[in-house]
């Protein structure tokens, strides 16, 4: 008996060791039998279906497949039953269902010694969320698989790339053709855009501003003075704009400045988060108090943390929180690139308390314990930056000021991955830290343009095609490489004939004076894993929508052509409170969100060729979402995908009914406590008729 429960902890252990051993941050050696720092532990599930791995020294591997965690656990349980002499018959048991589970999937899809290019998910998976590969430590034959898979992708998505320059540059020969006539016909060829005349003006306002800087410098070598809109904020930056990636040099001009935290996801990422501050008001934190923490978000007690900055504002002179998301392939500086217009200056001079949330990777891709050439380090898509980076900068920002709920304001993909965290299948929760939720040209629908030629090539070519033509880490890092090497006027010209050929914007509404300032803060490293979530042939753009399938979506059609054509019996008839709960559960059967879900305010642009933000409100209208309060929604015709962040009159049509919205909807303590902004003194608050009893 006793041989035979050695017998037994031996084949316990090595089954453990080996799981341990392809999760691991790096190749285990089999004759050391003391675990060392990176060596995997145990499987910790931030969510049901998302596990990631911890090691012995306490960091975070991510994106580890659903039942390779669940083997690490039951095995782990197995052998530590063995070791202590007790429960061996049930662990064995469980760990046979589990192996069972496991083993039922194809074998090339979760093997980590298997060849890279048959490191691909399984099918048989969640059809909007498959499972991502795994990829195992980093052996030198695992090594040279990813270096020719970076070099045989960096040949084939340059050539990708210089296609779409090629296509950008010949659609752009028709508008040359017709400013050149313009020109030798002494017309001019801006007369037709809708802003031109206030273009001109804020043109000549900025060469002003240049020249009483240079004045400013060369005689007293100070500072320029007051910032061009507000003489509350002095502005420490000023003369010719050298078209920089530096949000804080933009914040300057304008008066205020960022300070930078560093968070860290619950998967090892490291993720920056800018602060916009008036720096008459508050004393920038130490670097020390800056940088990166646990990897725990919403720890106990977290609201009563005392903070330097809790201590910065006197008592009823707090300012409310307000989180801001960028969109697909850019970064927060999106916000900061219009002076004054900008959203994010724009709601920080109003009285809020502004800070900008950039995702994984960025401008400068960091990790707990992974590097740049690591496979493991781009094993992510939209699922993991909602429900990973998402609450880590909600959890930083409250822990920073000290409230229970911020307003939180996305645009295109930071809706996106708020969407889906916030779904009751993903991490629900979070929208109680949520006060309102202001979606910017939000992307839950797909819109016509993914029908492009370009498009439809990707979503074409098979999930092994994708990762042989654009790789296995970063989406055509040749752009960062542009970014670098270019100067800023030439990359601002091309990133916007690029993009705008790509999606389908036009300039129409900006400023095109500021339009290569824009173009500084894009692209940014993305994973191609990410990429072939959007446009690959399995998620969102053969299914046309980020929370439902394409059956789903059919299937919401015909009823809502049923509904249309039922409308006239039920206007014209009485209708028993019954048989409405019945209809109203009906419509509901297929909603994403539960109770938890926060008040939704929606701004789409009517003129968005990318997503199809009035299919999403039909959606609320119709009912499908019993639990969703949509608190104010507004269709601008006019506006493209961008306009919503960067057009002229943003700030009219959009920026200011945010700021409302936010102090409309901010928790009734915290509008005792913090300053009213400037021009919601008259705004009450949303739910006031509620809490009186009207």
């Amino acid at each position: 008996m006793a041989a035979a429960g050695d017998v037994q902890r031996r084949e316990a252990a090595e089954r453990y060791a080996q799981q341990v051993a392809s999760l691991s941050l790096l190749p285990q050696d089999k004759d050391n039998t003391e675990p060392d720092a990176t060596t995997a532990v145990t499987a910790k599930f931030i969510t049901p279906r998302d596990p990631v791995i911890e090691t012995a020294n306490g960091g975070r591997l991510p994106a580890v497949p659903l039942y390779e965690a669940e083997k690490l656990n039951q095995l782990k349980e197995e052998a530590e039953s063995h070791s202590s002499g007790s429960g061996e018959n049930s662990s064995q048991s469980t760990t046979k269902q589990a192996l069972k589970r496991c083993t039922s999937i194809d074998d090339h899809s979760t093997h980590a010694g298997a060849p890279l290019r048959a490191a691909v998910p399984s099918p048989k998976t969640h059809p909007l969320f498959p499972q991502l590969p795994l990829y195992g430590p980093p052996t030198q034959l695992r090594n040279l698989q990813s270096l020719g898979f970076q070099i045989c992708s960096s040949v084939l998505s340059i050539a990708f790339l210089g296609t779409i320059v090629l296509g950008s540059i010949f659609t752009s020969i028709p508008p040359l053709i017709r400013y050149i006539y313009h020109r030798i016909t002494f017309r001019d060829p801006d007369e037709r855009r809708p802003f031109n005349e206030e273009e001109k003006r804020r043109n000549k306002a900025r060469k002003d501003s240049i020249r009483a800087w240079k004045r400013q410098r060369r005689h007293r070598g100070g500072p320029l003075g007051k910032a061009q809109y507000d003489d509350n904020y002095e502005a420490t930056e000023g003369g010719v704009d050298p078209l920089i990636c530096d949000v804080g040099y933009y914040a300057r001009r304008v008066g205020v400045d960022i300070e930078e935290f560093k968070v860290q996801t619950e998967d090892g990422f490291v993720i920056d988060l800018w602060h916009v501050y008036n720096p008459s008001e508050y004393r920038e934190t130490s670097a020390a108090h800056r940088d990166v923490g646990g990897p725990t978000v919403f720890p106990k007690g977290f609201e009563e943390y005392n903070t330097t900055r809790s201590h910065q504002d006197p008592p009823g002179r707090q300012k409310y929180p307000v989180l801001l998301i960028h969109g697909l392939l850019q970064s927060a500086g999106a916000y900061c690139t219009n002076d004054d217009d900008s959203l994010a200056f724009y709601l920080a001079k109003s009285g809020y308390d502004v800070w900008l949330g950039n995702n994984r990777c960025g401008f400068n891709p960091q990790h707990q314990l992974l590097n740049y050439n690591d496979p493991r380090m781009w094993n992510w898509n939209i699922r993991q930056m909602g429900v990973m980076d998402l609450p880590a900068l909600v959890s930083r920002v409250l822990s920073e000021t000290g409230f229970g709920k911020l307003g939180l304001v996305c645009h295109s993909q930071g809706t996106t991955e708020t969407f889906v965290a916030l779904a009751k299948e993903q991490r629900p929760e979070l929208g109680d830290r949520i006060s309102v939720f202001c979606a910017l040209a939000p992307a839950v629908y797909a819109g016509p343009l993914i029908g492009k030629m370009y498009f439809k090539f990707m979503r074409i070519i098979s999930p092994g095609m994708f990762r042989l033509m654009f790789g296995i880490h970063a989406f055509i890092p040749f752009m960062m490489t542009m970014h670098r090497w270019l100067p800023g006027s030439l990359y601002g010209v091309m990133g916007y004939r690029v993009f705008s050929f790509l999606f389908g914007w036009t300039d129409t509404r900006w400023d095109r004076g500021l339009r290569n300032r824009m173009f500084q803060f894009a692209p940014v490293y993305v994973s191609s894993e990410s990429m072939r979530w959007w446009l690959g042939r399995e998620c969102f753009a053969s299914q046309k929508c980020i929370l439902a399938t394409r059956e789903e979506n059919r299937q919401e059609e015909e009823d809502e052509s049923d509904e249309a054509d039922m409308e006239d019996y039920y206007d014209n008839s009485e209708t028993h409170p019954s048989e409405e709960r019945r209809d109203q559960k009906s419509k509901g059967r297929f909603a994403w969100y539960d109770h938890h879900v926060p008040p939704f305010a929606l701004w789409v642009a009517g003129n968005d060729a990318l997503v199809d933000g009035r299919r999403l409100l039909r959606r609320f209208e119709r009912g499908r979402e019993p639990h969703v309060r949509v608190v104010h929604q507004k269709i601008i015709d006019e506006y493209e995908h961008l306009d919503v962040i960067w057009a002229m009159d943003m700030i009219e049509k959009v920026g200011r009914e945010v700021k409302e919205v936010i102090w409309k909807t901010a928790p009734l303590e915290a509008r005792k406590i913090c300053r009213v902004p400037k021009g919601c003194e008259d705004v009450d608050r949303y739910w006031a008729h509620e809490e009186e009893g009207i």
